[in-house]
């Protein structure tokens, strides 16, 4: 399991991983370092309509209105140049969270919870990364010469919105900090996913999700292994 060290905001300031992390780990590398532009853009606007469609799913879920998300699904296209991601979470944070809502790393409550449950998918996606022989530093998109995870930026994207989902549930409860709903956004991991294998929990589509990124930079071809639904089958708070 990796180890996440968190600031006293609850974001990641660091992973601890293993660095033998599977057999054919160099030639892996090597395709991921060698892989050309134009996959690198196929694969990031897979990633990126994903996301969208989850978090269309999510709005759809709690009976909000996803008629806007559902069309800038379609409108993704390779490298997502006209940036569909901003637009889609332009709409779809003031209707997940109200209209004076906003994403700040920095903040307390709503804003705690997300950034504990995204310190968690992130060093999943790490862990699944190093496991399909990947270097989680080498990314699609996200670029930073400080992130040592940017390919785990990258690959966790189209699952946030299942965090989103369960930070709303909490709310909905009543649990406001990141202490108090710790618990339940760890458990986020193990929500069932309905994939082409059967019911199977977030950690396992991660690693799948990684193996399909490193057998496209291997084949030069992007082919993506994403669940049949963009988000759980049930509500992961629940799960």
């Amino acid at each position: 399991m990796p180890v996440t060290i968190l600031g006293p905001n609850f974001a990641p300031v660091a992973v601890v991983l293993p660095l033998n992390g599977h057999g054919e780990q160099g030639y892996r590398m090597a395709d991921q370092a060698a892989a050309p532009k134009p996959l690198r853009k196929q694969v990031w606007a897979r990633l990126v309509r994903h996301k969208i469609a989850a978090q269309a799913a999510v709005l759809d879920r709690l009976d909000l209105p996803s008629e806007r998300l559902h069309r800038l699904t379609a409108a993704v296209h390779s490298g997502d140049p006209a940036n569909r991601e901003a637009q889609a979470a332009q709409a779809y944070w003031p209707l997940l969270l109200g209209k004076g809502s906003r994403r700040d790393t920095r903040a307390e409550g709503t804003n705690a919870l997300l950034n504990y449950g995204y310190a968690v998918l992130r060093a999943a996606t790490a862990r699944a990364i190093v496991s399909a022989g990947l270097h989680p530093s080498l990314s699609v998109h996200h670029r930073s010469g400080g992130d040592a995870l940017a390919l785990a930026d990258d690959l966790m994207e189209p699952f946030r919105p299942t965090i989103d989902l369960t930070v709303h549930a909490l709310l909905q409860s009543g649990v406001t900090s990141a202490e108090d709903g710790r618990a339940d956004l760890v458990e986020t991991l193990i929500a069932p996913f309905s994939t082409d294998q059967g019911r199977s929990p977030l950690s396992q589509v991660l690693f799948r999700l990684a193996q399909g990124v490193a057998a496209s930079f291997t084949a030069r071809k992007a082919d993506l292994a994403f669940p049949r639904q963009p988000i759980p089958e049930d509500d992961p708070a629940d799960a």
